[in-house]
């Protein structure tokens, strides 16, 4: 770990007037998704458009157009973009030309989340009762959960690949019956059906696909086969939020019936029920010590990933939690009107910093650098904040911290 690496906690923590950058960015739209991906700033709305931005300049890189309807989720991976929309398609995106390369039809209303999961080394026990170790999925694929009560994995196509459902032939109506010819459509993997409701969030890694669903139940499946794996109930209203925890093979679930739930997924079992919040618990985020649970009673709780025992209360907030983003030393939530900074270590409230904005929409944060957007007088903007400390460049120090290497079959 370099020195640079090294000095990033203590800067966050003790660094009040960090480098800032603001701009416009969507009108006066809705930032539904926001991610800080190998140096760009990726923002989604409901008015239908995703911006590429530099986090240096705040410069425009690309207007990503052609969702007929909002965009509500998004994944990256290296120079590829995937991205959900109430238009009922995915679309996958070159983030270095800005072009969509292919267009998935299937999805009968809104896809509402989105995963890539690329390949890694997972512990199984094979058909004889032997613990190996596997390598799944053996090429990346995209997973999507819809509001149409189903999920649907296709392979994440190559760069360079032939592009898909884009009008190539200047015939639109002969190019939206490409889009929606699943038989014909060599990316389309599986279609995972089961629940009776929208498909809310999903966590996906390795073979493990976990859905949440407004049918108050979550779902287990394995990712190569479409096999349910467990159906796990306990929740007695929507299911909103999921996180899988492959190290420790758990499930995290929170509900709109106040509670958080804990499930073993050697054998589908609810192992704790996490109660405190009174009222939605409508994000959940797990970093490797800790859950953190967000709730619109204006409450963010830090559990014990293992025991699930309260660790911290943090209220300073007087509305909803509307997002937030942790780690194992700091937490960032976003609620009426304010962005504020907490020690997750022992829950203590740091700094404003954002306040007398109308609402902040999301806020990411990666190595040094923080991004959130708000809603301010009518506007969206984006803010950027550098919270280095003598470190290299900007440049360089977006690139060390995000960086990605190659898989050995060429994938990514």
């Amino acid at each position: 770990m370099t020195q640079s690496r090294l000095s990033v906690p203590t800067a966050w923590l003790q660094n009040s007037d960090p480098k800032r950058l603001t701009f416009p960015a969507h009108g006066s739209s809705v930032v539904t998704c926001l991610l800080f991906s190998h140096g760009r700033i990726i923002s989604a709305s409901d008015d239908h458009s995703i911006h590429v931005n530099s986090p240096i300049t705040g410069e425009l890189v690309h207007s990503l157009d052609g969702h007929q309807g909002g965009v509500w989720s998004l994944a990256a991976t290296k120079n590829t973009l995937v991205s959900g929309s109430t238009d009922r398609t995915v679309r996958v995106w070159d983030l270095g030309t800005g072009r969509c390369t292919h267009v998935f039809g299937g999805h009968t209303s809104t896809v509402r989340c989105v995963a890539i999961v690329r390949p890694e080394w997972i512990d199984i026990t094979n058909d004889e009762g032997v613990a190996v170790r596997e390598k799944w999925p053996k090429r990346s694929v995209i997973v999507t959960g819809s509001r149409d009560h189903s999920l649907r994995v296709w392979a994440l196509p190559e760069p360079g690949s032939e592009e898909y459902g884009r009008y190539s032939a200047g015939d639109a109506d002969a190019d939206a019956a490409e889009v929606n010819d699943l038989d014909g459509n060599p990316y389309h993997k599986l279609h995972l059906v089961g629940h009776e409701g929208a498909v809310r969030d999903l966590a996906a890694r390795g073979r493990t696909v976990v859905s949440g669903s407004f049918d108050c139940s979550i779902r287990v499946w394995d990712i190569i086969t479409g096999e349910t794996k467990f159906v796990l109930t306990g929740h007695t209203k929507k299911v909103y939020s999921v996180v899988y925890d492959p190290s420790r093979n758990q499930a995290y679930s929170g509900s709109m019936d106040s509670t958080v739930r804990m499930w073993n997924l050697n054998n589908g079992q609810c192992m704790h029920i996490l109660s405190g919040h009174e009222s939605l618990v409508g994000i959940l985020g797990l970093s490797p010590s800790h859950l953190v649970s967000a709730s619109a009673d204006s409450t963010l709780r830090i559990w014990d990933s293992d025991t699930g025992e309260l660790r911290q209360t943090l209220a300073a907030h007087s509305g909803a939690i509307t997002c937030f983003q942790h780690d194992d030393f700091k937490l960032l939530s976003g609620s009426d009107g304010s962005l504020k900074m907490w020690d997750v270590r022992d829950g203590s409230f740091i700094r404003d910093l954002l306040t007398g904005v109308t609402g902040v929409w999301q806020v990411v944060f990666e190595g040094r650098w923080c991004v959130a957007a708000s809603n301010r007088l009518g506007s969206t903007v984006i803010d950027v904040w550098d919270f280095g400390h003598g470190e290299p460049d900007a440049t360089e120090g977006i690139q060390d911290d995000d960086k990605e290497t190659e898989d050995e079959d060429g994938d990514y």
